[in-house]
This record gives structure tokens, sequence and C-alpha cells, in this order.
């Protein structure tokens, strides 16, 4: 659940990252790869933030 609520979070920062490059008439192909971008760095984090400690 935790990481779903990671998930949703970035994407609305994400969204938010679109809307202002698209208002600042930055090339389309800049968008998609910053959209990549931020989306493993978002998988990532989510991942890393929730995942349970493993017992040894």
């Amino acid at each position: 659940m935790n990481f779903g609520i990671y998930l949703i979070g970035y994407l609305i920062v994400i969204a938010g990252v679109i809307y202002a490059m698209h208002l600042a008439h930055i090339p389309q192909h800049w968008i998609v790869a910053v959209t990549v971008i931020m989306l493993g760095a978002g998988v990532l984090t989510g991942v890393k933030n929730t995942r349970t400690k493993d017992s040894v």
C-alpha cells in the first residue's frame, strides 16, 4: 500500500513538471526524456523506502 502512495505522489509531481515544461515551450522529446527519468527515479525511491528488511 505504501508503494502505491509513493507512486501516486510521484505521478502528481511528474504531471506538474510535464505541464510546466509544456508551458515553457520545451520540445516534446525533452519532455519525454525527463518523464522517463523521473518515472525510473520514482520507482527506485518507492521500492527502496517501502521494502521490508531481510531477516538473516
